[in-house]
């Protein structure tokens, strides 16, 4: 992914506007690798690591908002502008997994 993804500020949202959100439909896409995934992740999350999502973007609906998320909210930063560039409508959740804990956000671990 290139340099300039991360250049740039996305559309972003709160933890608890994520939550929200998820509620109404809306679809987590999980950047992280796979060894933070298997610590514990969202239920219902699409897991597509920061280094697969290029090639790997089309797979996810766009009939939907799509919510980047990682552990703290930079690589997803990226993702989010990536997947802006190719047509979604995606928005970055700010602060990632620390806020989505403090929000009340649930976790799985399989």
């Amino acid at each position: 992914m290139s340099f300039r993804h991360y250049l740039r500020r996305p559309p972003a949202v709160t933890a608890a506007e994520a939550v929200r959100l998820v509620a109404d439909g809306a679809l987590v896409v999980d950047v992280r690798r796979e060894f933070e995934w298997n610590r514990a992740h969202i239920p219902g999350a699409v897991h597509m690591p920061l280094e697969e999502l290029p090639e790997r973007c089309l797979e996810l609906p766009d009939d939907r908002l799509l919510i980047t998320f990682c552990t703290g909210g930079i690589r997803s930063a990226g993702a989010a502008n990536l997947l802006v560039e190719n047509g979604f409508e995606a928005v970055n959740m700010s602060r990632g997994l620390v806020d989505w804990r403090a929000s009340g956000g649930p976790l799985t671990t399989r």
